[in-house]
């Protein structure tokens, strides 16, 4: 099974996903540090689309400048949030991981297991 992991080495959260996915047998894994290599506007929204949550819901609030860009602001839209999420990928929150059965925003990490 395939499996792509948009992970943050920096985050606890992030690496402990990252390694049930290494010790998971049979998982081609592919690892994206999405502070380096953001996925594209399009690319995150089908993502959160996928994984049945609005770009709000995969915003990343605490260590980011959502408030001082005044994306806490419940008026702000998905549209703006996305937006905002390409300039500043830290807002992105972590890990994102997809495979065949779907995408999930694995926070905690047991539910990447949802996912293999």
């Amino acid at each position: 099974m395939k499996a792509t992991i948009w992970h943050n080495p920096a985050c606890g959260t992030s690496r402990k996903t990252l390694a049930i996915l290494e010790e998971t047998p049979g998982i081609e894994l592919t690892v994206i540090e999405y502070l380096k290599t953001p996925p594209s506007r399009d690319q995150l929204a089908a993502l959160y689309t996928r994984a049945g949550i609005t770009p709000r819901e995969g915003m990343r609030l605490m260590g980011t400048p959502a408030e001082e860009l005044g994306l806490t602001d419940p008026a702000v839209s998905d549209d703006a949030i996305l937006d905002a999420m390409m300039h500043h990928p830290i807002l992105i929150q972590r890990p994102l991981v997809e495979t065949e059965k779907g995408v999930a925003l694995c926070r905690p990490q047991e539910k990447v297991l949802d996912l293999i």
